[in-house]
């Protein structure tokens, strides 16, 4: 019989005849997830468990497992620790069909980077192995990618795209409100975020709904608005399809295909699908081996020796206490929907998190427990390593960090906040402008021997004011 986990929801999971799918209501006494991914992740399994090939069985502890000899199970991408489990419990384990590529292809990689990891090179050899957008040998449209083309800034009346695809809530959905209310009332669980309404698809039917309207509506503008924010609009040209896959609701390869239909079809431009396409099997593909590839401790870094708490207003999405604009309605969209697109979270949480010097592992945490996507797999590279430069350059070469320039630049947020992103000292001092040179300041011992920090280092030493800057901080009491 086939273990059948949360994130292993779709047909291309189902290799054996009988599927064992457990529901165990202390995977929500562990965490503090929001309420909305925890109501996600129940709705999904027990829709799952509707099929005539499924055995739901309640249990106490995924220990109980062992009750129930003979299982094969996937290779997990919910934790390590289900796949010590696995082990405890003498799993016959299978290789995850979820994503586009295996270990025997990441240890081809493995064998040309050497010690060099880029996701480029991996990106290349994925396009070459799997025949994805290419003529021949060459990328079709005679580049690898479209970055220049994929920069712009929301456009000031708004994209004006129709609203995402939303499912219908069933009674399914007041069986799980009501599972929940009760794990909360008994102490059993603790939710952070607003309840509903469900806004991310449940079960097949609806992922492949889902991902129907995005190829419709919004993959064309995806590319050139992929970096840009925008408080009128949050979801902008995003599939949000990160969480139906993450669920195992969808094939990542069936949705690279509908997108590579969709740019043959001639309804969907080269720059969008491109990009659309790298972010799967590049990034996602490319962070899920990651988590494998890099040790246990991996999550457990602290380069920067940074041991700073998360503000309250932060862990609870409150956003009380805040008065960033950008960071306020980012919180606001978190506590609201457990969902905010990938520049948010990197050039807004993540660089707060950096120039405040946020405990990284707290950090990981809390983005794994605040997001509908959010998964043990998926954090500790975008996390510890891209966000929070606490591997030391494993994952980056430098820290991803930025002054309030670039959020000006690439949103709509500043026009309305308190602060302003060309000043870094007095009362209207933007935290991030502020926050950036007391960042280099702090850190500039660490990061002296950068090559790719020898510009922003030497601006730093051109301020003369400095020694102002960094008292603010110092003494600076909210964001």
């Amino acid at each position: 019989m086939q273990l059948l986990l949360a994130d292993q929801l779709g047909p291309h999971f189902e290799l054996e005849e009988k599927l064992l799918l457990p529901i165990v209501d202390s995977q929500f006494s562990k965490r503090n997830y929001h309420r909305q991914k925890a109501h996600l992740i129940r709705y999904a399994q027990l829709a799952r468990a509707k099929a005539s090939n499924v055995e739901t069985v309640r249990l106490e502890s995924y220990r109980d497992l062992k009750d129930f000899p003979q299982l094969t199970s996937m290779v997990s991408g919910s934790s390590r620790s289900f796949d010590a489990l696995s082990d405890l419990l003498k799993l016959t384990k299978l290789e995850n069909p979820g994503f586009c590529s295996g270990k025997q292809d990441w240890n081809a990689y493995l064998a040309k980077a050497g010690k060099r990891l880029r996701l480029e090179d991996f990106y290349r050899l994925q396009r070459h192995r799997l025949d994805i957008l290419m003529d021949s040998k060459e990328p079709v449209g005679g580049k690898w990618n479209f970055d220049e083309e994929n920069r712009l800034p929301p456009p000031k009346p708004g994209l004006g795209l129709p609203s995402p695809y939303r499912p219908i809530e069933d009674e399914l959905d007041n069986q799980v409100r009501a599972e929940l209310d009760a794990l909360e009332k008994n102490g059993k669980a603790t939710f952070i975020g607003l309840d509903g309404p469900r806004i991310f698809p449940g079960d097949r039917v609806q992922a492949l709904a889902a991902l129907n309207d995005f190829i419709t509506n919004r993959l064309d503008l995806f590319g050139p608005y992929e970096d840009a924010m925008d408080n009128r609009d949050w979801t902008m040209a995003h599939s949000m399809l990160s969480v139906p896959m993450n669920l195992g609701l969808l094939s990542p390869l069936e949705v690279v295909n509908a997108a590579v239909d969709a740019y043959k079809s001639g309804s969907a431009r080269l720059a969008s699908v491109e990009g659309f396409v790298r972010q799967i099997i590049g990034w996602r593909d490319y962070v899920w081996q990651l988590y494998w590839h890099f040790d246990q401790d991996y999550q457990n870094l602290n380069e920067l020796g940074a041991t700073a708490e998360i503000p309250a207003g932060w862990q609870d999405l409150t956003a009380k206490g805040i008065d960033a604009n950008c960071l306020s309605s980012t919180l606001k969209d978190i506590n609201e929907r457990a969902w905010t697109h990938h520049i948010p979270r990197l050039m807004v949480l993540g660089n707060t998190a950096l120039q405040r010097g946020f405990d990284p592992k707290a950090v990981n945490d809390w983005f794994i427990d605040a997001f509908a996507d959010g998964t043990p797999w998926v954090m500790p590279a975008n996390v510890i390593g891209m966000s929070l430069y606490a591997d030391g350059g494993k994952m980056s070469t430098k820290p991803y960090t930025s002054g309030g320039a670039y959020i000006n630049k690439m949103s709509n947020y500043c026009g309305s906040c308190k602060f302003k992103p060309t000043v870094r000292v007095g009362e209207d001092a933007c935290p991030f402008t502020a926050g950036y040179w007391n960042f280099l300041s702090k850190n500039s011992e660490r990061l002296k021997s950068n090559h790719r920090m020898s510009q922003p280092m030497a601006g730093l030493r051109r301020l003369t004011d400095l020694e102002q800057l960094l008292n603010q901080e110092q003494s600076r009491e909210s964001l």
